[in-house]
């Protein structure tokens, strides 16, 4: 069983960037594919991006195409999320997920694929 936890979240202005980490403990984490998703208030939790275990394969959602990046070190047992050129509607609290590899497939895009999550890292973006 694996433990998630995030962090590097905060306020930035509009067009500024922000790096998230998310730190994993407890399980072999480099069998692990890992998503990030995130809930802004009032709304849905929604895919963002997400890697497969060996980082082969990287997945974004549209809106954050081409703005962020998502990478690992499973020698480091942690995943991040490098998000630049953020907007405001990026605000919401960001969750690190995790899933292990499965020969049935990886469906990155829905939370209920993943087993393990962290507790989120709120990010703010002013306008």
């Amino acid at each position: 069983q694996v433990q998630l936890v995030e962090s590097g979240g905060g306020l930035v202005p509009a067009g500024g960037s922000l790096r998230l980490s998310c730190a994993a403990s407890g399980g072999a984490f480099s069998f692990y594919h890992v998503g990030w998703f995130r809930q802004a208030p009032g709304k849905e939790r929604e895919f963002v991006a997400a890697i497969t275990w060996r980082g082969g394969s990287t997945y974004y959602a549209d809106s954050v195409k081409g703005r962020f990046t998502i990478s690992r070190d499973n020698a480091k047992n942690t995943a991040n999320l490098q998000m630049n050129s953020l907007k405001p509607e990026d605000t919401a609290v960001y969750y690190c997920a995790a899933e292990p590899w499965s020969p049935m497939g990886f469906n990155y895009g829905l939370g209920s694929t993943y087993d393990y999550w962290g507790q989120g890292t709120q990010v703010t973006v002013s306008s």
